[in-house]
């Protein structure tokens, strides 16, 4: 295997791409030799609906597209990117408002990418918007 594979996938900000972006990463990973029942691909799939969806609801029309990058490093660690062109960063919440019907995505990712070993964080991009990017260990053997 490689020791970098890389898969991008470019959708307009609208909420069927958040589905478009789910299968596509899911698709990727199953290539990559991910089992489609493996505990970990209901993680990615909630945290890349998470992502995509905080890339359509919060760049407030600034962003009419967004991109996710998938990366898997010597079959190591996979890397997920959903890039946006909006200049406003993620808030840095940690607990869930338990008021509001909004506002829990970022903490589910936080979670999520915890609970499995990996790492969230943020880069800005050269047209002034910004990639939120995970990290999580890939446990597939290689064969």
């Amino acid at each position: 295997m490689a020791d970098l594979q890389e898969a991008s996938v470019t959708l307009p900000s609208e909420p069927a791409s958040v589905t478009a972006a789910r299968r596509y990463v899911c698709a990727v990973l199953a290539g990559w030799g991910l089992p489609a029942g493996a505990p970990a691909v209901d993680t990615v799939r909630l945290i890349v609906s998470e992502l995509a969806t905080n890339a359509v609801l919060h760049t407030s029309g600034l962003s009419p597209t967004f991109t996710v990058d998938v990366r898997l490093e010597r079959s190591e660690q996979l890397h997920i990117g959903v890039t946006d062109s909006h200049p406003r960063w993620p808030r840095q919440a940690t607990v869930c408002p338990q008021q509001q019907d909004n506002g829990r995505g970022l903490v589910i990712i936080r979670h999520l990418t915890a609970e499995s070993g990996g790492s969230l964080r943020v880069t800005p991009t050269g047209d002034g918007g910004k990639t939120v990017w995970i990290v999580l260990p890939w446990a597939v053997p290689v064969g």
